[in-house]
């Protein structure tokens, strides 16, 4: 099983400890690249699939690193929906 099914299968399971790291390590497999919407966007990420014209918008967590359950649940359903996974 490569790195990036064990994220997945990770993420269908909604942990509660899901990292943005994570995230953002699957998403840049899954061929999505990290934009930073600009310096007024805070903690506001873009992903970006430009092959398949998809976008997935995340809030960098801080102080921790973790994301929040209804993001994890969000990503999970984006990534569903455009049919990645």
């Amino acid at each position: 099983m490569s790195r990036v099914d064990k994220l997945i299968n990770r993420l269908n399971k909604i942990p509660k400890d899901f990292t943005y790291d994570e995230a953002k390590k699957l998403l840049e497999n899954l061929g999505f690249i990290e934009y930073n919407k600009g310096k007024t966007s805070g903690s506001r990420v873009i992903f970006v699939n430009k092959k398949i014209n998809s976008k997935i918008l995340l809030h960098k967590p801080h102080p921790s690193n973790i994301l929040k359950v209804y993001a994890v649940k969000d990503l999970l359903d984006k990534l569903k929906e455009i049919g990645v996974i």
